[in-house]
């Protein structure tokens, strides 16, 4: 059985959802989730889920050894669930094409630095899109770039805020993010 670790940043309710599908499978195990945000309900919902959640901050991410050692003890791949630092080489090179982060646009469009949540919906509406939907990549050292795994779309109406482009986003995520990786896991693994 692998193990996943997830970084996240914020409400975890993809960390929930990737937490409660590995936990019916026999493909892989989420050993914990880690955190940057000290105040995120990600940790009340591993709380519920009864699944460790590691807050750290940015000299144990990018300075010191101690989350890349950490990983290497608990992790055969690294998922990003709304998780908002970019990665760095050294833990990169350690984990290659084992590090899996979901966008919330259709790649190469809407990414980069800065492009996350509501600032990406907020584009999509600006731009008038008819569609938009999620990104499931690898993670290389550039925001946003890693090879596209997975893309998923949905339909936008002119009347769509970007509340709304949210909701029908937050849907793919739920329905596709669990499933994509698991995919994966079993693909590496035959």
């Amino acid at each position: 059985m692998k193990r996943i670790v997830i970084f996240a940043s914020g409400s975890g309710t993809n960390a929930e959802n990737i937490i409660k599908f590995f936990n019916h499978t026999k493909t892989a195990k989420v050993t914990s989730v880690f955190c940057n945000n000290e105040h995120a309900k990600v940790f009340e919902r591993c709380n519920n889920l009864n699944v460790n959640c590691l807050h750290f901050n940015k000299e144990a991410f990018f300075i010191s050894d101690e989350i890349l050692n950490t990983l290497k003890k608990e992790a055969d791949y690294i998922v990003l669930a709304g998780f908002l630092w970019k990665i760095p080489p050294k833990i990169i090179d350690a984990f290659p094409n084992k590090i899996i982060n979901i966008h919330p646009a259709l790649l190469p469009k809407y990414g980069g630095k800065g492009m996350y949540g509501m600032h990406v919906h907020k584009a999509v509406k600006e731009n008038k899109e008819t569609e938009t939907g999620i990104t499931i990549h690898y993670v290389n050292a550039n925001y946003d770039e890693g090879a596209i795994i997975f893309q998923a779309k949905t339909a936008l109406l002119a009347e769509d805020s970007p509340e709304k482009i949210a909701e029908k986003i937050h849907i793919l995520e739920q329905r596709y993010f669990p499933r994509i990786i698991e995919d994966i896991i079993l693909e590496i693994n035959e």
